[in-house]
């Protein structure tokens, strides 16, 4: 048995040491002082004994040492008999202990403000702000535009509550954002769940509340969650508009139960798809869609137009100069676009436009005038069949397979690539479509490599959609295999010098920047357009209906023509000529995109809401951004033939129109 070593004196003493400061306060109050003693009364002794002046007598010098040490430890100099000494350091001990108590007192005081104010837990007292409830990557884009719009307010606010620190969301929200034009900010820490932290943002004296999703599993359950606890502390019907968006359909008509009357509740998931296949269609079509959305330049309004009282929309179309009609906002909430030439605007209907403002348009001059010898001769809308190819699988792929089969035409074939392990497919699988229109087949294959790209005929699709694996615990950042992807599909482009037609689908938005883009390839930011129509109708309810018609009932209204269907080519003519040749097809011309070869057709601006008088060479390769009339056999869920719903509405008998139309935002089911 091995023998014990002896502990050291010093590891005595320390063990002596550590024992008595975990006693008590006291205890380390009483080392303090002894060693604040054992270090000032030797050196103030070493002080006097080497002072030439010091006194001769050693009672003398005790009593100097005495003095000095006082004055180092702010006890007092008190001589005399040893009582009044006692009573002396008795005293100024007394003295450092309530200083240093102060002192501590006022600094855990402080520094717990500071703390709570780092944490955002006071009350925001604005009138007049918009509300942002939730974090996720569409916050950037909400609150961006949320500035924008109170931009030159006086008191301009926007306040964000997340269960995030407040420091940490200021600070991303100032880098994405920058200089926000006088516009105050204000992050405040809490779970938007929680009544009493909605509390901390005064929603009741609020512009309007959005809601966002999460990025989690439970991201929609959050926003159903943070809906009751809004109407738990506003009450039912009362507060500002709310505007909340889910990812998972099964939550649509839950969370628009839990908004209200004066809510809307749009579904992220439905949006991305229907956009994937419109930009699919129509490349170009997304940066357009976002001029349309933002709140910078034109934009959907809807206005007062008494002079229009009467007047037949043909009448209307080429009235206002600066605006383009594309409908009807009527008494009762419905919104009619594209309407019949002959169609009248009646009492109480406002006119839905494209302009750069929402004040009453103004008539064009008489000397505009439309020109019919150079208007182009009909042309068969109908769209051919098509063949399209869907590399990789996630949550909302099922919902393009379905946007496609429902709008396709007769003849279409839909080729879908995914991994072996990403979504419910059969190997080698194929068939039709219920209403046989669109013939799918499978093939297994990782699109991110090479060799599964290289055995497909990839120049033979008419478009080609690429998506990335939905977020998981595994996928830190999915957008990694969509890039990887992309750069097969360039690496192919280059190998033959020839351009794909593509769309992406990422969802970071910083993955933006990296993508490798062609020359005719789209990408698509998954949230970002659904985040500008929730801006859009938190500023104005009225919007609801009019996105609903755009985006839900139609299937898909906005498209790019060939200018070369409106107007000769190679002849000078007005935009007000091509907005009469539109309406003559039953379209509403809206803008247009001037032909670039040195540029990328995504990279090209459309322009929106040009003059009516604006005369320019028309080239067959410029295109005309429309708003066309539902296809003949454009089938949407919920919707029959005429527009109405096939089903009864769930929603709230307030927020019906006439014939039973829903008059309430994107109901994208």
């Amino acid at each position: 048995m091995a023998s014990r070593r002896p502990v050291s004196w010093l590891h005595r003493a320390r063990y002596v040491f550590d024992r008595t400061l975990a006693r008590s306060t006291g205890a380390l109050l009483g080392w303090l002082a002894a060693c604040c003693l054992a270090i000032v009364v030797p050196v103030s002794a070493l002080l006097v004994w080497t002072d030439p002046r010091a006194p001769r007598s050693l009672s003398e010098r005790l009593v100097a040492v005495w003095r000095t040490s006082a004055e180092t430890l702010r006890l007092g100099g008190v001589t005399g008999a040893p009582l009044r000494m006692l009573l002396s350091v008795f005293l100024g001990l007394i003295a450092l202990l309530c200083v240093s108590t102060l002192v501590g007192v006022i600094t855990t005081g402080l520094g717990d403000r500071l703390e709570e104010l780092r944490r955002g837990r006071s009350r925001v007292l604005e009138k007049g702000h918009a509300v942002v409830l939730g974090w996720s990557d569409q916050v950037f884009t909400v609150v961006g535009e949320m500035v924008l719009s109170q931009a030159g307010s006086v008191r301009g606010a926007v306040a964000v509550l997340a269960d995030r620190d407040s420091a940490v969301m200021a600070s991303d929200l100032n880098t994405a954002l920058g200089v926000t034009r006088g516009v105050r900010v204000v992050c405040r820490t809490g779970a938007p769940t929680d009544p009493a932290a909605l509390a901390l943002l005064t929603p009741a004296a609020a512009h309007c509340v959005l809601v966002l999703p999460g990025d989690d599993d439970a991201a929609d359950a959050e926003v159903v969650r943070t809906l009751l606890a809004l109407r738990a502390l506003l009450g039912a019907g009362a507060g500002p508009p709310v505007v909340a968006s889910v990812r998972d359909e099964r939550f649509l008509t839950a969370a628009r139960l839990a908004a209200g009357t004066r809510g809307v509740v749009l579904d992220v998931e439905s949006t991305t798809a229907r956009l994937l296949v419109q930009a699919a269609r129509h490349p170009g079509l997304v940066r357009a869609l976002r001029d349309l959305l933002d709140l910078t330049g034109a934009e959907f309004h809807v206005v007062h137009a008494p002079d229009a009282l009467g007047l037949t929309f043909a009448e209307i179309s080429p009235r206002y100069e600066d605006a383009c009609a594309v409908g009807y906002l009527a008494a009762d909430g419905r919104a009619l676009l594209t309407p019949a030439s002959s169609e009248r605007c009646g009492p109480g209907d406002r006119l839905i436009v494209v302009a750069r403002d929402n004040r009453p348009p103004v008539a064009r001059q008489e000397g505009t005038a439309v020109d019919p010898t150079v208007m182009a001769g009909p042309h068969d809308r109908q769209r051919p069949s098509s063949k399209t190819l869907l590399l990789g699988w996630n949550r909302r792929a099922p919902l393009v397979m379905d946007s496609l089969s429902r709008t396709a035409q007769p003849g279409s074939h839909l080729h879908v690539v995914t991994g072996s392990d990403d979504g419910p497919v059969t190997p080698g699988a194929a068939g039709t479509a219920d209403d046989e229109a669109v013939t799918v087949s499978y093939h297994v294959g990782e699109p991110t490599r090479p060799d599964t790209l290289r055995a497909l005929d990839l120049f033979g699709y008419d478009s080609v959609i690429a998506l990335g694996p939905d977020a998981g615990p595994h996928r830190a950042r999915p957008d990694d295999q969509l890039l990887l992807t992309l750069l097969n599909l360039r690496a192919a482009e280059e190998e033959t010098g020839r351009a794909l037609p593509v769309v992406a689908e990422l969802t970071d938005h910083r993955s933006l920047a990296l993508a490798p883009l062609g020359p005719d390839w789209d990408a698509v930011v998954r949230g970002e357009l659904t985040a500008l129509v929730m801006t859009r109708i938190a500023q104005n309810t009225g919007m609801a209906a009019v996105f609903e018609e755009l985006f839900a009932a139609r299937g898909g209204a906005l498209a790019l023509r060939p200018a070369s269907h409106y107007v000769l080519p190679g002849r000078v003519a007005s935009f007000a000529t091509v907005v009469a040749s539109a309406v003559r097809r039953g379209e509403c011309a809206i803008g247009y995109r001037a032909h670039d070869a040195h540029t990328p057709r995504r990279e090209v601006d459309v322009r929106l809401a040009p003059g009516k008088a604006e005369r320019r060479v028309w080239a067959s390769s410029d295109e005309i951004l429309i708003v066309a009339p539902p296809d003949a056999g454009t089938r949407c869920p919920g919707f029959a033939s005429d527009g109405r719903p096939a089903v009864p509405d769930v929603l709230p008998e307030a927020r019906r129109g006439k014939e039973d139309r829903p008059a309430r935002g994107p109901a994208l089911e």
